[in-house]
């Protein structure tokens, strides 16, 4: 579908059980934007990043030799997920050409009391659109208060923590079948700003993603 919708525009989103999916079936969603991430490649061509400058963590697998092989690694890791009861959400852009995978844990910090009350009080729910940046707020005060640095803490609640994601990282590389480089390079774009409570590249990576194979 995102192939051939044929649009750098278009964007096809997924939400797993436990990552707020709205309906008990799998299904995909669909609207329209870009962000900063860190690379790793496959033998088949395909690239895996790692956001390094964003508050949820996730990897962007970047079309390889064929799409084929791109929606191969990118199944297989979203089968680990789903077996292993990780809630993840998927969002598809540039016609096909590059998926974000954000494994997160926010209704399981839900149900654990571990989020705020004020953040409860918003209503919102972050999925893969909130998460990608697309964000609906319910409450009028909510609204006229939206700053950057509201949107940013919200969804940081989101992300697992750095040492989990790692270990889920880890389990997504074996089950695609992917070996993680010893160099990582830098991404050029960083559009946006930086957190202390979010991993970044090291100074000789390039900023907003970490290539990691």
């Amino acid at each position: 579908m995102a192939a051939e919708a044929a649009s750098p525009y278009f964007r096809l989103g997924y939400n797993s059980l436990g990552a707020f999916a709205t309906i008990n079936h799998l299904h995909f969603q669909a609207p329209t934007k870009k962000i900063p991430l860190a690379k790793c490649a496959l033998n088949s061509g395909v690239k895996v990043s790692k956001l390094t400058n964003f508050p949820v963590r996730g990897l962007v697998f970047e079309r390889g030799n064929t799409l084929k092989d791109l929606a191969d690694v990118v199944t297989n890791a979203c089968i680990w997920l789903q077996e292993n009861n990780v809630p993840f959400n998927v969002l598809i852009s540039d016609s096909g050409r590059r998926i974000f995978v954000f494994p997160q844990c926010y209704a399981e910090k839900q149900a654990l009391g571990e989020v705020s009350q004020d953040l409860l009080d918003t209503q919102v729910n972050p999925a893969v659109w909130e998460i990608s940046g697309h964000i609906v707020l319910k409450r009028r005060t909510d609204f006229e208060e939206a700053s950057e640095a509201s949107a940013w803490r919200l969804l940081a609640e989101v992300s697992l923590s750095e040492e989990r994601f790692e270990e889920v990282k880890a389990c997504i590389f074996e089950a695609t079948g992917l070996t993680e480089s010893d160099e990582e390079e830098e991404s050029s774009e960083s559009p946006y700003a930086s957190s202390s409570s979010v991993p970044r590249a090291s100074s000789h990576m390039s900023e907003g993603c970490l290539v990691l194979q």
